[in-house]
């Protein structure tokens, strides 16, 4: 068939164009076999980009928080855009350094999917009524893969590549790194084994099993470092003048200097086919930017006014949803919006806690407050600069 010419041209166009130890499509590994997909011009990466892009749980990047929520004011970044930055950045790397540019973008829009209404607070609440109800510690990591492997679809999951579910799980943006070696020759037994231990202990360490992963885990923190500067500044929180001098004279004093000069500095240092790698003096400025923005932004008395509100209704509506569920209140959104249709493999093998968990990690900002009791929603602020 011309088409499946086509995709020969295309794998080994792969073969000669990627560098060693670039991931190549025809290494691709899915859980479960689909025998069409062995036919036909699309690429097993490619796919997974198709069906990250047409799930829900993608139209739900909307609105949700990136840092700044209840807040009411079109330039500040959203978790949609975050996505599409770390999407182009990462791409941008792997470019230069003959990388699957195709598994770069699958990890990179899929791996905030199963982050909370409200941001990382959002996540810290879930995470504690989720401990108190005896199902580990929620982490969005986790619940990225739980969305796109067992909520999606009705439960049935996209099956995705093990390259880009691995990717999504492993890219701890939070954490520093200097240098990055992918942990190979991983399976879909260690998938799990990596989220248990990710659910007993969110600090658990996971390295990428691909470059292409370990460049997704880098993007995204050159891509939210500087423009949560931008968004701080535009609100007032922040002045450009307070950046520690040592920052601006190594990385730049604007969000476009700030990416340029990481986006450089990780093609420079990082060694095709082994690592990917910051310099150590740039290491050490970002990591001296990372906490200005953790002490001046993110934990800002400024940004935190309704906080204690937004927690409370996390307690309310989990113990409404358990108590729902337990009584079987069909009346009830989660079982209206949520459980309906909802494929007997997914019920059957999750507890009540755990549906409670993913049907409130996947709210919209707006469907959550919409939830919420019309007295104790909180306000949203307008503050435009």
């Amino acid at each position: 068939m011309e088409l499946d010419r086509v995709r020969k041209a295309l794998d080994d166009g792969e073969a000669a164009r990627l560098a060693p130890g670039a991931a190549r499509s025809t290494d691709a590994v899915r859980r479960l076999e689909e025998p069409r997909l062995r036919h036909g011009y699309r690429q097993a990466f490619s796919v997974d980009v198709d069906r990250i892009l047409h799930s829900h749980a993608y139209t739900r990047y909307i609105d949700k928080t990136q840092v700044f929520y209840l807040i009411e004011n079109d330039h500040i970044t959203h978790r949609v855009l975050h996505v599409q930055l770390v999407s182009k950045i990462a791409r941008t790397i792997g470019r230069f350094l003959g990388l699957n540019e195709d598994l770069i973008e699958a990890i990179a829009l899929g791996h905030d999917i199963g982050h909370t209404p409200f941001g990382h607070d959002g996540e810290r609440f879930l995470s504690t009524l989720c401990m108190e109800s005896g199902i580990g510690c929620f982490h969005h990591n986790v619940q990225s893969v739980q969305f796109l492997d067992k909520v999606e679809r009705k439960g049935k999951g996209w099956n995705l590549t093990l390259q880009t579910l691995d990717g999504i799980l492993c890219h701890d943006g939070e954490v520093h790194d200097e240098k990055l070696f992918p942990k190979r020759q991983k399976g879909f037994e260690d998938l799990q084994k990596e989220i248990r231990m990710k659910k007993e202990d969110p600090k658990t360490p996971l390295i990428p099993m691909t470059l292409e992963g370990c460049v997704v885990r880098m993007a995204d923190t050159i891509s939210y470092v500087g423009r949560d500067i931008e968004d701080a500044i535009r609100l007032g929180l922040i002045r450009r003048s307070d950046l520690p001098k040592p920052c601006v004279r190594g990385l730049g004093k604007t969000n476009g200097e700030i990416v340029y000069t990481l986006v450089t500095d990780v093609i420079s240092n990082s060694m095709k086919g082994r690592y990917i790698a910051l310099s150590g003096e740039v290491s050490q400025a970002l990591k001296m930017l990372k906490q200005f923005n953790y002490e001046r932004i993110y934990m800002s008395p400024a940004i935190k006014t309704q906080t204690g509100t937004i927690e409370r209704l996390f307690r309310l509506l989990f113990e409404t949803y358990v108590q729902d569920i337990e009584r079987e209140n069909r009346s009830s959104v989660i079982f209206t919006n949520f459980l309906s249709g909802m494929s007997e493999a997914y019920v059957n093998t999750h507890r009540t806690p755990e549906i409670v968990r993913d049907f409130i990690a996947g709210m919209t900002d707006r469907y959550f407050i919409m939830q919420c009791p019309e007295p104790s929603r909180p306000r949203t602020r307008i503050m435009y600069g």
